[in-house]
């Protein structure tokens, strides 16, 4: 079963997630937090695999709680919940060490695959929040034949890291290439070390910067 502790300030909101995430056999709500202290509180107490955290909450906000999850041991996988309106707090948010976002208003289906790849290790990274975040706080670069930054990846590895800046979660890619989700993680793994980047959220934005993955 994957482990998840929802963070949000509106009732509504925590039991909309509830009800979708609980219809999946593999997937069990353990708590819930309406204040960044309170999730912090029971991200202790629970030991969740996985976080959805609300960003506008009372008390402490949810990035302060993700920065302060973070720094204990062995700490949870975070999705921080988002809007449009919001760019500069998905900046923060991944500053703090979260490794996926998601839109609040995103279909049910993109929730519950984001949470089962948080709980893989995987993340899941909307799309449209990346192409937002990248076009407010990347400078644009000129399109190259391969960017001086990319030139020690395979042309698989190029491959994944299209996919990747695309917003495509292991499972995803492995679908679109044919191949096992074991192989495409080893791809993942060679491109973030290669790219000297934490995780596949700063990878997309090395993708975006380079000019190696479009705009549009």
């Amino acid at each position: 079963m994957i482990r998840v502790l929802v963070a949000d300030d509106q009732t509504l909101v925590r039991t909309g997630f509830r009800v979708i995430l609980e219809a999946e056999g593999d997937i069990e709500v353990v708590a819930e937090a309406d204040t960044g202290t309170a999730a912090i509180r029971q991200s202790q107490l629970v030991k969740p695999d996985v976080i959805l955290m609300d960003i506008r909450m009372p008390e402490l906000d949810g990035l302060s709680a993700t920065e302060e999850i973070r720094r204990h041991p062995d700490p949870p996988t975070i999705i921080v919940l988002t809007t449009f309106d919001q760019n500069e707090y998905v900046y923060r948010a991944l500053q703090a060490g979260a490794a996926g976002f998601l839109l609040k208003d995103s279909p049910a289906t993109r929730l519950i695959a984001a949470v089962r790849a948080a709980a893989t290790g995987d993340s899941l990274i909307e799309p449209a929040i990346t192409r937002r975040l990248v076009e407010q706080f990347v400078a644009p670069a000129t399109p190259q034949a391969l960017p001086p930054e990319l030139t020690a990846l395979t042309d698989r590895e190029l491959e994944v890291l299209r996919l990747i800046a695309r917003g495509l979660s292991n499972a995803e890619i492995a679908t679109e290439l044919t191949v096992a989700e074991t192989t495409v993680k080893t791809h993942v793994a060679r491109v973030l070390t290669k790219l000297n980047v934490r995780d596949r959220v700063q990878a997309v934005v090395v993708a975006y910067k380079t000019g190696f993955a479009p705009r549009t």
